[in-house]
């Protein structure tokens, strides 16, 4: 089991539709004002805020249940095209369990997390590099606008497994259970069969 650190204060809970990776990135149009106050929280301290895959609820409207594991995300990038408006790019970092959650009176979502230290790094085995290959293919494809994150480690187990459980069209439960997975080496193996199933080749 991996170890854990308690994180020094509430930390702020954005629910979404999918969840988030480390190292992943996440483009978000910010337009409700409990989310807005977060933002701007976020902006002037550079502290994170945390990403949780809805378990129960919706992303708009009334605070969503979230998944217990979520992935905290840094602001990398920022515009506000108007005055209600934020343009975010978000960077993935580190992964965390929800402890206890409350709703402040603005109705953001705040949680007592502990984070969750990483795996030690992992090399990509030589029967799973056909995963590599076919990321650096589509890096050569798309150019710029592949939706990859820099920097690009190829040789590392569990960067190439969080790349995939992005670009894979499975549900965000599945992709929740990836996220959750301890061990990339497992997660790999079940992303092969996920890509054979989807492709019809074998695994």
């Amino acid at each position: 089991m991996r170890t854990t650190t308690p994180y020094p204060e509430e930390l702020p809970i954005f629910s979404l539709g999918n969840p988030l990776f480390p190292a992943g990135l996440l483009h978000l149009n910010i337009f409700e004002p409990r989310y807005l106050a977060m933002t701007a929280a976020c902006i002037g301290s550079g502290k994170p805020f945390g990403v949780s895959l809805i378990r129960a609820g919706f992303e708009v409207g009334v605070p969503a249940i979230p998944s217990a594991i979520g992935c905290t995300a840094r602001i990398i990038e920022w515009s506000q095209p108007m005055t209600d408006r934020y343009r975010l790019v978000a960077k993935g970092e580190t992964l965390f369990r929800i402890i206890n959650r409350r709703v402040a009176d603005d109705g953001l979502m705040l949680a007592q997390v502990e984070l969750i230290d990483p795996p030690d790094p992992l090399p990509l085995p030589p029967q799973h590099a056909a995963l590599a290959a076919l990321i650096k293919e589509l890096i050569a494809a798309l150019g710029e606008d592949a939706p990859l994150p820099k920097p690009r480690r190829f040789d590392d187990a569990a960067w190439v497994a969080n790349r995939w459980a992005e670009l894979l069209p499975v549900t965000p439960e599945r992709r929740q259970r990836w996220l959750e997975q301890a061990d990339p080496l497992t997660a790999l193996v079940e992303i092969e069969k996920v890509l054979a199933e989807q492709t019809g080749q074998p695994p």
